[in-house]
């Protein structure tokens, strides 16, 4: 089965200086009831308490703009660092600390922590992928102390440091070139590999597998090799005609995991094969069933945000300008904008090469729907062939409809299209009578 996607509303209100928001991020405390959402909005912090209270600034919440916001949590401190100033961290949830400045180890003076570009906790540690090549780590058991049994491992090969993740308890590092290497706390493994993530920003976790987008497609790694798993959609990423995933987006592009599925924002592409444009696209693959589709938002995703509430409900958030909205499902549009659905497919019956007489359709719906059934007939995959005529719409569930007189062709397109505010489709399948006259 099919089905439309659910909607979104808003999720509190806009960012108080109106700035696009780059980043979201959330952390529970030890407590395990107390949580905060984060938006970094131009290099400005904003939390919410509970995900319920309004944004506001956080103290000490001034970051770069230019930066991307990563963070790791240990001994219940959160921190955060984004790539161009040193690691913050906050205990309270609402203030954060300057790292490299004002904190002070057992009366001996500041020991300022490294600027990073990607934070994780590995071994009671917190890691810290550094700007240039070098892998740093802070003394066990605390993120606030650099220099007692801390110190660096320089990551070899091409390109800088990009991104850290555990896998399968070892430690990824990564590199903008591509090359991964794996970490346990005493060897440094060359994984042979240059299909690490390009944008640090598309790395999802499900179970333990990291799935991410590289310039060669999405890829899963689970702690031996990258593997590609978006062979069905790679006209979508790149193609002859350089209408997929534009050049710059590989470097930023957004993605979340949630609820065995994967979210990934990639902009405006087209299929070079059925040359249909998706905007504000969004590539999404579904871990249960092994399959992709593409989804098309109102509103262009800048960042995910996969977290529990205090009702241990996983919920999914996306930031779209200054607004951050809350995917629903009960929501049937897009915060008041129609949901644009279409499923195209095309039939030949394994003989593309004979004529076919088209005598009825019948397809399956759930009742009270309001998608609508076009076909083309046509003996070519050129868009400029194709002639959609509509059969008529699926408000029954069940329905059968007669194809005109005299429809005849080699391959038959079908469509299934929605743009309604008010209701979701599930379809169910489609069976077709017809009359095939093999070529002579």
């Amino acid at each position: 089965a099919k089905k439309k996607r659910p909607g979104y509303i808003t999720y509190l209100g806009t960012m108080p200086n109106g700035a696009v928001v780059n980043d979201l991020l959330n952390w529970t405390n030890n407590t395990g009831t107390q949580f905060w959402n984060y938006a970094n909005a131009n290099g400005t912090l904003y939390y919410s308490t509970q995900g319920t209270g309004a944004w506001t600034v956080c103290g000490n919440g001034t970051f770069s703009a230019a930066g991307t916001m990563t963070s790791a949590v240990l001994e219940n401190t959160f921190f955060i660092c984004d790539g161009v100033g040193t690691i913050n961290y906050t205990t309270t949830g609402t203030s954060f600390v300057n790292n490299g400045t004002a904190l002070v180890i057992g009366g001996t003076g500041a020991t300022p922590a490294p600027v990073a570009a990607s934070l994780a906790e590995f071994q009671g540690r917190i890691f810290a992928a550094g700007t240039s090549t070098f892998l740093n780590w802070s003394n066990v058991g605390t993120g606030n102390d650099w220099t007692n049994d801390s110190t660096s491992q320089p990551i070899p090969g091409p390109g800088k440091l990009t991104s850290l993740f555990k896998s399968n308890d070892r430690l990824i590092a990564t590199k903008n070139s591509g090359v991964m290497y794996r970490w346990d706390g005493f060897s440094l493994i060359d994984l042979a590999t240059n299909l690490g993530p390009t944008s640090t920003r598309s790395i999802g976790n499900i179970e333990d597998v990291r799935t991410y987008l590289n310039r060669e497609g999405f890829h899963a790694y689970g702690g031996n090799k990258p593997e590609l798993i978006s062979n069905p959609i790679q006209r979508q990423i790149y193609n002859d005609d350089g209408t997929g995933i534009v050049g710059t987006t590989f470097d930023n592009a957004p993605g979340v995991s949630h609820r065995k599925k994967y979210y990934c924002s990639i902009g405006t592409v087209t299929d070079d094969l059925t040359n249909e444009t998706v905007s504000n696209a969004v590539a999404v693959y579904d871990y249960q069933l092994n399959e992709w589709a593409t989804y098309t938002y109102a509103n262009r995703p800048t960042a995910w945000l996969s977290y529990k509430d205090n009702s241990q409900v996983q919920q999914l958030l996306f930031a779209g300008g200054s607004q951050v909205f809350q995917i629903s499902g009960t929501a049937t549009s897009d915060n008041g904008v129609a949901i644009e659905t279409a499923l195209e497919g095309v039939v030949h019956l394994g003989k593309p090469e004979s004529d076919k007489k088209w005598n009825y359709l019948w397809a399956f719906f759930n009742p009270g729907c309001e998608a609508n059934i076009q076909i083309a007939y046509a003996d070519t995959f050129t868009k400029a062939n194709k002639r959609w005529v509509t059969l008529g719409d699926a408000r029954n569930g069940v329905v059968e409809y007669k194809f005109p007189v005299g429809s005849s062709s080699k391959l038959l397109f079908w469509k299934i299209t929605d743009n309604s505010k008010n209701a979701r489709y599930n379809f169910y399948g489609l069976s077709l009578e017809v009359d095939v006259e093999d070529r002579k």
